[in-house]
């Protein structure tokens, strides 16, 4: 079993109002705002895009997680180093990390267990 594209970027900013509403520009709905400084929003059927705002004194950082339909049946191939093996998080999809050749990390997203 194989990833199957871009299921969402994590995206750190300093100005949680200004970084939305630059996407909101580009065509990006908001779809939930907890008014704590994060949100999701969406563009049509693509990858959604969720904002974290971070304090001034930390660089912010950009994730892209990878989409895989069934976490158990996931088998990664032999050039791919696992950092952590799915795990279940706090937003209810369950989530493994990979370093790439560079060492870059990805996160792979899965739905939860049924």
């Amino acid at each position: 079993m194989a990833t199957e594209g871009i299921e969402a970027m994590f995206l750190e900013t300093h100005n949680w109002g200004k970084t939305a509403s630059f996407f909101q520009s580009l065509g990006y709905e908001l779809e939930t705002s907890e008014g704590d400084g994060s949100g999701v929003l969406r563009n049509g059927e693509g990858a959604y895009l969720v904002v974290v705002e971070i304090p001034e004194d930390r660089e912010p950082g950009m994730q892209v997680a990878l989409k895989v339909s069934d976490a158990d049946a996931f088998r990664p191939g032999p050039a791919v180093e696992v950092v952590t093996p799915f795990e279940d998080t706090h937003y209810g999809t369950r989530e493994m990390t990979v370093r790439d050749p560079d060492g870059r990390l990805w996160s792979l997203q899965a739905p939860p267990r049924s």
